[in-house]
């Protein structure tokens, strides 16, 4: 037992999303964290629409702890991680908030305290990462992300986080909101940490479909948004798509003053299909980006929830 607790305010924001099976052992161990180290502290379970028990076991959690602080925001309808992360940490009120993006209890206690100590040290932002439990879509997006977005810091698979109250601040300055949370941490320009463990068991990590759906959508756009990948193949089509004006151009002019006779409805139909194919594929990226605009911009509904209960 730890005699002289920290004086901050901590808070943990907790993802929930069908987490039945892993939910009550990662509260349990959150909550003997937080009450070992500091005097005050609040946990925020953010039930983004699941279907499972998850809600009863965090009501059940909140009846068999003592002297916890529990609140539960119940999302009306699912939003995906993002959504509902940001829902949690604009309701907490910590000088430093804990992320739990995933409900996987593979990491030891020690590993909570280690982000703070480090945060104390300096680094507003302090993630931990398994050493494991990386899937190859996961390692192909942020290969991919890393490269283009020419990020100070390398963005990976995370298990956790902990934000200083100064990084949640800086972040709603400069963005109102927020597509992909990591990517603006990691272009806030502030300190940042990433800590690697080795897993302490063999967590089987089971997703929905409607969050691998959310999360792909979330790859998608993140990648147009913070990179400039869009770009590059805007730039490439319509270099190719010069080029091969050019050619059809050089070639109608050779063929003319060598009087030959034009067999060209062959070239003329090749030409044609990848010039449209050219400018389709310039005005999908272009759509992309009004919808994306359309969405950041011109839609008034960032989240909306149900309800918020108080579990004390």
């Amino acid at each position: 037992m730890v005699e002289n607790k920290e004086k901050n305010f901590i808070s943990a924001v907790v993802y929930v999303n069908n987490n039945q099976d892993t939910l009550m052992n990662l509260l349990n161990k959150i909550n003997n964290f937080l009450e070992e180290n500091f005097n005050k502290y609040e946990i925020i379970c953010v039930n983004d629409a699941s279907r499972d028990n998850s809600v009863k076991i965090i009501k059940k959690f909140t009846k068999e702890v003592k002297n916890q602080k529990v609140s539960l925001i119940n999302m009306s309808n699912y939003h995906g991680l993002e959504l509902s992360m940001g829902a949690g940490v604009d309701l907490a009120i910590g000088d430093f908030v804990y992320e739990f993006d995933n409900i996987y209890d593979d990491f030891d206690i020690k590993v909570i305290k280690e982000v703070y100590d480090k945060c104390l040290q300096g680094y507003d932002i302090v993630s931990a990462s398994s050493k494991s439990c990386k899937t190859s879509s996961s390692n192909l997006f942020y290969k991919i992300f890393n490269k283009s977005a020419g990020l100070e810091y390398k963005l990976q698979t995370e298990t956790f986080r902990i934000l200083s109250r100064r990084a949640i601040n800086r972040v709603n300055s400069i963005n109102n909101h927020i597509s992909y949370r990591k990517a603006v941490y990691a272009n806030c320009g502030l300190k940042m940490l990433n800590i690697k463990y080795n897993p302490i068991n063999n967590v089987k990590r089971i997703i929905s479909k409607d969050y691998h759906s959310n999360r792909k959508t979330t790859a998608v756009n993140s990648i147009i948004l913070f990179t400039n990948m869009g770009y590059k193949f805007s730039l490439l089509m319509s270099v190719l798509t010069l080029l091969s004006t050019l050619f059809v151009f050089i070639y109608t002019i050779v063929i003319f003053f060598s009087k030959n006779p034009v067999q060209g409805w062959t070239t003329t139909m090749l030409f044609l299909s990848f010039g449209f194919f050219g400018i389709f594929a310039l005005m999908t990226i272009a759509i992309k980006y009004l919808d994306i605009i359309i969405n950041l911009l011109f839609k008034n509904k960032i989240y909306l929830i149900e309800s918020i209960e108080k579990l004390n």
